[in-house]
């Protein structure tokens, strides 16, 4: 799939014969996502229709928008992890969707800049919206021009779960806020066949995990070079690495972390064949019941000498937004319908109670129908906050760390191969 143009000339709003000289080569790769001609059908790509958390709600929200706005029709696209590659293929030819629903990650990070989605900024003032945004939020979703990339819409939160019946069994009397306790907690486990922290060590899941624990001894502007940069050679990073590894070797990961996915991890927790994981808010809200009811949230367990106050979690709010495409723009009168009742507080208020998500936008709605985000998003000064590296971290790289991810899993492999294999992902950047 080579191309003797950039990828900067594909996506931006190039002539339709680069566009078509280009389709051939990808065709291949994904179906193209058609945009509707008609301009009253506003087409939507997005990752929520199936199984993803708070699908349902979404698509009651569509039904109850098409009840209140008869004259304008909604027709989803709905694709998983792909839905980056299928919109870059339909924007080739010139036939993508008017607004897109997707995470600020890896591709995404460069389709305002390269003219494959708008800067959205003057409608979000225009639209009078941007109060209804959490500062934070805003400025997660605005690059370094002072372009805003997106409308906020899904944050998330990212805390450890603690199974506090299985350490109870294993004679773990507290939760762990050192690596010295989780290690001696680890050992406690294992020796009743209890697996310790279960991480999707071949995934996304693993790569923040592991993120995180490199960010131990990193304040968050040396976090923020080391991801923009791939230097894992400054000290902080070195210490964090050192840490990762320790903790590894002792057994702290579930065995053959190397190999897990997102997938194996969630079930590894849920049916209680691990103690602990690292969990997004969507997982959380996805713990049975009666496992629920007998685990707490808490922080990553720090080391001496730690940059932070308190264990760490990762929040952020760049989960999903609407992004606007230049189709989009021909139709900006139906987005803006769309994305005022989208931002409207009651339908704001039903993803938190009723999917359980945590959101980008003021909101007094409460997760009391999901006991463990509604935990998570209590936590106060009793944690430390560390960054999302996915804002930071060069499209090139993305993926790239994941594969090195795996190798940081694997046990016994030295912490000067880590940091290899981590400074081997920008390499192509």
């Amino acid at each position: 799939m080579r191309s003797s143009l950039t990828r900067r000339e594909l996506l931006a709003a190039g002539s339709g014969l680069a566009a078509a000289a280009a389709l051939p080569a990808l065709s291949g790769c994904s179906s193209l996502a058609s945009a509707d001609s008609d301009p009253d059908t506003l087409v939507v790509h997005t990752q929520l229709g199936t199984t993803a958390p708070g699908s349902p709600t979404y698509l009651a929200a569509v039904d109850r928008f098409r009840e209140e706005n008869p004259g304008v029709k909604i027709k989803n696209l709905v694709n998983g992890d792909d839905l980056a590659q299928v919109y870059e293929t339909s924007r080739l030819a010139r036939k993508e969707a008017d607004v897109v629903m997707v995470n600020l990650y890896d591709k995404t990070l460069a389709w305002t800049d390269v003219g494959a989605t708008v800067d959205v900024k003057p409608y979000l003032d225009d639209w009078g919206l941007r109060g209804r945004v959490l500062p934070a939020a805003l400025a997660d979703w605005t690059d370094d021009e002072g372009r805003v990339r997106a409308f906020p819409y899904f944050a998330t939160n990212w805390p450890v779960a603690y199974n506090r019946a299985l350490l109870d069994r294993a004679g773990v009397d507290a939760i762990p806020t050192t690596g010295d306790q989780l290690i001696a907690a680890a050992r406690k486990l294992r020796a009743k066949g209890i697996a310790p922290v279960t991480v999707g060590g071949n995934d996304w899941t693993g790569q923040k995990l592991l993120a995180q624990i490199i960010q131990t001894f990193l304040s968050p502007d040396e976090a923020r070079h080391v991801y923009s940069t791939g230097d894992f050679g400054v000290r902080g990073a070195r210490l964090g690495i050192e840490y990762f590894a320790h903790l590894r070797d002792a057994g702290v990961f579930a065995d053959k972390a190397q190999g897990l996915t997102s997938d194996s991890m969630t079930t590894q927790f849920n049916t209680e064949e691990a103690a602990v994981q690292s969990a997004m808010s969507s997982a959380l809200a996805k713990v049975p019941e009666k496992v629920a009811g007998h685990t707490e949230v808490g922080g990553w367990p720090l080391a001496d000498g730690a940059a932070h106050d308190g264990p760490t979690v990762i929040r952020a709010h760049t989960l999903i937004g609407f992004w606007i495409s230049p189709n989009g723009v021909r139709k900006i009168e139906q987005v803006e319908k769309f994305l005022r009742f989208m931002y409207r507080p009651d339908v704001v208020a039903r993803f938190v109670t009723e999917s359980g998500r945590d959101m980008a936008l003021r909101t007094d709605a409460v997760s009391t129908g999901f006991p463990l985000v509604g935990a998570a998003q209590r936590l106060g000064s009793e944690v430390s906050q560390v960054l999302l590296p996915d804002v930071y971290v060069p499209p090139a790289a993305a993926q790239p760390l994941i594969t090195a991810t795996s190798t940081s899993f694997t046990r016994g492999t030295s912490p000067a191969r880590v940091r290899a294999a981590l400074e081997s992902a920008y390499r192509s950047v």
